[in-house]
């Protein structure tokens, strides 16, 4: 798979005439060789050449943590009196063109900018970006898996197995957290809980807020999951409870959020651009009269990050492909009072679109 993964890339770098690829922390590095490397320091860095045998330059000390890969890369330790900017700046050579990865340090760029002078820099993504956008059968594989991991949490909270009246956000957050990982990830990447007014921010960060009867409760949270090469793929998925039955208002919003929701997965088949997909999900809300409080693009990719191409939001004209993974997440949110948010993860496959996230969508009533 990953010698696929690196023929491809080379193909890629063929068409946009980049020579050489470099990448370094984030999401490129593992996903073409399944080493995620530690945000250190020391340099730790793929040099992968169009023509010829990659090069995974690495702090001697990590060595060990590294799986070598002989028919993807070779293994090229570096010590503590090493400098790696140079082992990396004579394997670039004399090359053009040189794509670096997108969250590389701005320390480590600037001085390979200054030993390869003749060199032009531009941004992995380019390269990388549409190939990690299309996911192959092995990482639907690990995104259903990871997916039917949440699920059974969030069916937990809906039958009021996790305890939330007399708890504040951040001990249910916890909660959430342990969870996750007792579920199989490896890494918690985040555990949103807002009780009642706080619901109304989107990226509310959880506190001190008790959690009391009468009120809604939004939990979105997600984790990293291993495959079997122990590269990690994301789950993500948001559910919202109500403490006791929910007042007319709640209960019509979160009507119309669910219907929103629903139209807008079953409108991204293989063709459809992404933002029709989100113009469906953001028509019905706005017909309800709650255009102003949807304030987010209706979805993001999906993958060893939480967000990544292709973002379903107004203005992306990409049309959605086999294999692009990504959320259908519309929400509702009224200051000061209450908010809402409805989230699966979603495939798009060429016999329709295939939601991994199947835990009910409804709003479930807790006794607390």
């Amino acid at each position: 798979m990953l010698t696929e993964r690196a023929a491809r890339v080379r193909d890629r770098m063929v068409d946009l005439g980049v020579d050489v690829l470099l990448l370094s922390v984030g999401p490129e590095l593992p996903w073409l060789t399944g080493y995620e490397a530690m945000p250190l320091e020391r340099l730790t860095m793929l040099v992968l050449p169009r023509d010829g045998d990659a090069t995974l330059v690495v702090p001697r000390l990590e060595a060990p943590r590294v799986t070598e890969r002989p028919e993807v890369f070779d293994l090229l330790p570096w010590d503590e009196t090493d400098d790696p900017v140079r082992l990396v700046a004579e394997r670039v050579g004399r090359a053009a063109t040189v794509a670096i990865g997108d969250r590389t340090w701005a320390r480590f760029v600037l001085d390979l900018q200054a030993a390869c002078p003749r060199a032009r820099f531009v941004r992995a993504d380019r390269v990388t970006g549409p190939l990690r956008a299309v996911k192959d059968e092995a990482e639907v594989a690990a995104l259903r898996r990871a997916a039917a991991a949440v699920d059974r949490i969030a069916a937990a909270l809906q039958a009021g197995e996790i305890p939330l009246v007399g708890r504040t956000e951040a001990e249910v957050a916890a909660d959430l957290g342990r969870r996750i990982v007792e579920e199989g990830h490896r890494r918690v990447n985040f555990a949103i809980v807002a009780a009642g007014e706080n619901a109304a921010s989107p990226h509310h960060e959880p506190g001190g807020r008790v959690i009391r009867p009468g009120d809604v409760v939004l939990c979105d949270f997600g984790g990293t999951m291993d495959d079997e090469l122990g590269i990690g793929y994301c789950s993500d998925i948001t559910r919202c409870v109500h403490v006791g039955e929910p007042p007319a208002e709640v209960r019509d919003a979160y009507a119309v959020l669910h219907e929103a929701q629903r139209a807008a997965v079953a409108a991204a088949t293989v063709g459809t651009p992404c933002e029709q997909v989100d113009a469906v999900a953001r028509r019905i809300i706005a017909e309800a009269g709650h255009g102003d409080r949807f304030v987010h693009r209706t979805g993001h990719g999906i993958g060893v990050e939480e967000h990544e191409d292709p973002y379903i939001v107004a203005g992306n004209a990409t049309p959605l492909a086999p294999g692009h993974a990504f959320s259908v997440e519309p929400g509702i949110y009224v200051p000061g009072r209450f908010g809402l948010r409805l989230e699966d993860i979603v495939v798009a496959t060429p016999d329709g679109p295939e939601p991994l996230n199947r835990v009910d969508h409804g709003l479930a009533v807790v006794d607390g």
